[in-house]
């Protein structure tokens, strides 16, 4: 096989030159270029990194006014959201209200309430802390939220998505 050096000039030449002689494309064709370009996104889409996780709490964050909260986001964590609970006074002063810091920093959105603090996060059912919790491992350290569940009746193992909707419903 014989090397070349390919320049902008050649590049052009080389790719003629490489081409099939029993399907020449004429000059004025632009599909072959666009083909490839619309197809791209989509592979990146396939690929893509997902960041940001829904959920569904099993009881509901009710704020101030007396409204229920259910459906949230959780966006995946970072190092600096697992260190900065560490310098904290409120968790130097108890170890488990880390988890409490770290939720707030890591959940976006709780139904219309956009700004999830530790008051948010301490004023939850501990069911849903406790969900909340189990949510955050499962995304940071299995990156998904399904989980194996076998059925008590039938023993048949399945997955469900604790992301959607409550367990048990259809």
């Amino acid at each position: 096989m014989r090397r070349r050096t390919v320049t902008a000039g050649s590049l052009e030449e080389i790719l003629r030159a490489t081409e099939p002689a029993t399907a020449p494309a004429p000059a004025s064709a632009p599909a072959p270029p666009t083909a490839p370009s619309a197809g791209a996104p989509a592979r990146r889409e396939e690929h893509a990194l997902r960041t940001e996780f829904e959920f569904e709490l099993p009881r509901g964050y009710v704020d101030e006014a007396g409204t229920l909260h259910r459906h949230g986001s959780m966006r995946l964590a970072t190092a600096r959201d697992e260190l900065r609970p560490q310098i904290d006074l409120r968790v130097k002063e108890n170890p488990a209200y880390l988890s409490v810091v770290l939720l707030s920093q890591v959940i976006t959105r709780l139904g219309t309430v956009t700004d999830v603090h530790a008051g948010v996060v301490e004023r939850m059912y501990a069911t849903d802390v406790a969900f909340l919790q189990d949510f955050y491992r499962r995304v940071n350290s299995e990156g998904h939220t399904r989980a194996a569940v076998t059925c008590p009746h039938c023993e048949g193992a399945f997955e469900v998505d604790l992301s959607g909707g409550r367990l048990g419903e259809s």
